[in-house]
């Protein structure tokens, strides 16, 4: 990416004008999800957003540009296995982003960062590491459990 370009997404993560400094990340001292964090994130979901589109086309060109043309019968079926893996991963990740679209839209309600079933705060270290968290480790653990437990039913 261009320093132009990574300049010019770094003041449209930032949205409302606020401009994301150099090198920030979001810490416990600061009011949670105040409008430097939420640049942050935002310019998170969009930088991970733009890296699967990204990838996604490339996947696309290559598929284009080399048909499968094996001769050899066990070549060809592990070529079609490999693009078959290959696609089930593009798959997956059409799936992240509408994560990532619904998590951008909860950053512009004002919802980002807060636990959908208890309303609490979700740790900026889980934030970080997951930016699409919609629920802090308690409330995700124990939705595993129940859904769990109505599985094994």
């Amino acid at each position: 990416m261009s320093v132009l370009a990574d300049d010019e997404n770094q003041k449209s993560a930032a949205g409302n004008g606020i401009e994301l400094p150099q090198g920030y990340v979001p810490t416990e001292d600061e009011p949670f999800m105040n409008p430097l964090q939420l640049a942050y994130f935002r310019k998170k979901l969009l930088d991970w957003k733009d890296d699967i589109l990204r990838e996604a086309k490339e996947t696309l060109a290559q598929l284009q540009k080399e048909p499968l043309q094996e001769a050899d019968a066990t070549d060809r079926a592990s070529s079609e296995t490999d693009w078959s893996i290959e696609l089930r991963a593009r798959d997956r990740q059409r799936k992240l982003i509408n994560k990532i679209d619904a998590a951008l839209r909860r950053i512009d309600a004002g919802e980002y960062g807060y636990c959908e079933v208890t309303g609490e705060p979700i740790s900026l270290k889980r934030l970080d590491a997951r930016p699409i968290a919609t629920m802090t480790v308690e409330a995700q653990e124990r939705h595993e459990r129940n859904e769990k437990i109505t599985r094994d039913e």
